[in-house]
């Protein structure tokens, strides 16, 4: 019998690129068109991995924006997009991965929490689109990360069962949301601080260090290890 084939799943945002600067950014200049100042880093930090539209309404409630959350939604793309087509950087070792499994046949696909312009945008100035084609955003189904959906349907669409997925994550919400696929989790948290998050608990493979540890063999050879 022939073994099942194996997807990997990207989160993007802090996993296969480093755009929280750039989200931070955006966040901020939203905020501050509606008179709210000293929104800072640290802040921020506390909804990497979370889906944009969740990020704002816990926003809107925390600093009593009266704003409609569509009329946030838009004005956060409309920074976020300005910023990241004109610089977005490309973890090395990332893209050295995905140039692998590509060059190996395996397939893949981008699960994000941002919007799906947000997605197109970065990987067409990264280049990235020539590799990554199957691209699911939290805007496309239900409910966003810690709920599985993204990568559910990420593997839906692939044709891959989610027991034959390997997922790859930055944050705790999104190591969740693996866990909750039933899908094996390389994580390679963004924020140092997370590092003993209990979410990370269950991935397959915990690079502590972060990017600074990834390398695309290492990520590789869990792969094609097969299933726990």
């Amino acid at each position: 019998m022939s073994t099942p084939r194996t997807a990997v799943l990207f989160d993007l945002d802090g996993t296969l690129v480093d755009s929280e600067p750039n989200y931070y950014e955006a966040g901020r200049r939203l905020l501050e068109r509606y008179g709210v100042t000293g929104f800072g880093w640290e802040r921020h930090t506390d909804f990497i991995g979370i889906g944009t539209r969740e990020t704002l309404e816990a926003l809107k409630e925390e600093y009593g924006i009266d704003a409609p959350i569509e009329e946030l939604l838009a004005g956060k793309n409309r920074h976020y997009l300005e910023l990241a087509r004109a610089s977005t950087e490309v973890f090395p070792q990332m893209r050295a991965f995905v140039e692998l499994l590509h060059a190996e046949g395996v397939p893949m696909a981008v699960a994000s929490g941002s919007s799906r312009a947000a997605i197109e945008a970065i990987l067409a100035g990264t280049g990235l689109d020539a590799y990554l084609t199957t691209l699911v955003s939290a805007e496309e189904v239900e409910r966003g990360k810690p709920a599985p959906d993204v990568f559910l349907e990420a593997a839906r669409r692939l044709g891959v069962e989610p027991a034959h997925c390997v997922v790859l994550e930055d944050a705790p919400p999104g190591a969740a949301a693996a866990a909750a696929a039933g899908m094996r989790c390389i994580a390679v948290p963004y924020v140092p601080a997370t590092v003993d998050d209990p979410a990370f608990r269950g991935a397959g493979l915990l690079l502590r260090g972060g990017q600074a540890e990834f390398t695309a063999r290492a990520a590789y050879d869990f792969v094609r290890a097969g299933r726990r």
